[in-house]
């Protein structure tokens, strides 16, 4: 037996078909802004002095790397509404997609900053700037190459 696909079936469909695409590439802009910013975050926290924020945050991304995402959207979807949180489908989808992926950046962008050679650190130190500003100002932006590869492939799976 076999299955064929017969597009003449689907061509009275296609305004649904664009719409749902639509959707898709909402979801996907939006859970990648909201992922990196997360991984961003994450790393900086990750990478600084260890304390229990470090820690929690450590915690948070072991488990959703080593839980599988469905599972994550089914406890967002079918358990916080237990909880009272409700939220409509694209909602609990968003919310899925940007945890997920704020977990696997966080690592990754942890990586980026681990690589980066002492001498920026303290480049930025003699120059009178604060952690903060020379993780903003020197580390983040030279080693953006480095981990923008490794995050693309993350975020496509």
């Amino acid at each position: 037996m076999t299955e064929q696909l017969h597009f003449s079936e689907l061509w009275p469909h296609w305004p649904e078909l664009l719409a749902g695409l639509w959707v898709t590439v909402q979801l996907t802009v939006l859970a990648t802004i909201g992922g990196l910013a997360i991984g961003i975050l994450g790393a900086a926290i990750r990478s600084g002095r260890p304390g229990m924020l470090s820690r929690v945050w450590g915690g948070y991304v072991e488990i959703i790397r080593n839980t599988p995402f469905v599972v994550q959207l089914f406890f967002i979807v079918f358990g916080l509404p237990n909880l009272g949180l409700k939220m409509t489908a694209g909602e609990a989808a968003l919310l899925a997609m940007v945890v997920n992926l704020g977990a696997y950046s966080t690592e990754i962008v942890r990586a980026g900053i681990q690589v980066t050679p002492k001498g920026q650190w303290e480049a930025g130190r003699v120059l009178g700037l604060s952690r903060t500003q020379t993780f903003v100002r020197v580390v983040l932006p030279r080693r953006c190459s480095g981990f923008i590869r490794r995050w693309s492939a993350s975020a496509s799976s």
